[in-house]
């Protein structure tokens, strides 16, 4: 007589199949966690980088143009230590932000002549400015700009808001320095 052939038992079988899916559970969560994980860094990041270091605005108005015009997208850097003159900077002045261009800093004297003519430290400014800078009241000329401040001046002398009608501006105030300009596209 043949003895008879034992069954194969499945339990072996089923088991290493629940054993598989537990580690395939346990791979996918391990997945997952490192994945959020990843995810909340990068936002951690970015978010850090767009509230802290870089300021993202638009220009409202015309007071740069040419050199930016309504509507234009500026970035700024915020980390910014020290300003120098001609630098664009982003500014907060009363309770509204402004982009404007340093044109003398503290200590300097700036003068505004009859002929539209820019002369800071008894040294007229052109550059590319086309328009011609008047004083403004409540400004009396020369002026000599406090310390920790900057005087600001719109591209668009004519029609620019700036530190003709305010005064200096206090370096505090100055939110960053313009790096980049994003020009506005008509859609």
């Amino acid at each position: 007589m043949i003895p008879a052939a034992k069954p194969r038992s499945r339990t072996p079988v089923t088991a290493k199949k629940i054993i598989n899916r537990r580690i395939e559970s346990i791979r996918f969560r391990s997945d997952m966690f490192s994945l959020v994980v990843r995810l909340a860094l990068l936002f951690g990041v970015g978010w850090l980088l767009c509230t802290q270091v870089f300021l993202f605005t638009q220009v409202h108005g015309q007071d740069m143009f040419p050199a930016m015009k309504d509507g234009d997208l500026v970035i700024a850097f915020r980390l910014q230590q020290k300003y120098s003159k001609g630098d664009v900077v982003v500014c907060e002045v009363n309770g509204k932000r402004i982009v404007s261009r340093i044109a003398a800093n503290r200590g300097d004297v700036v003068d505004l002549k009859d002929t539209g003519s820019l002369v800071v430290n008894g040294t007229v400014q052109g550059g590319e400015i086309i328009y011609p800078t008047y004083a403004r009241e409540p400004l009396t000329y020369p002026y000599r700009v406090p310390e920790d401040s900057a005087f600001l001046l719109g591209d668009h002398r004519t029609e620019s808001t700036d530190s003709r009608d305010f005064g200096a501006v206090p370096y505090s105030q100055v939110q960053g320095k313009v790096i980049t300009i994003l020009r506005r596209r008509e859609l």
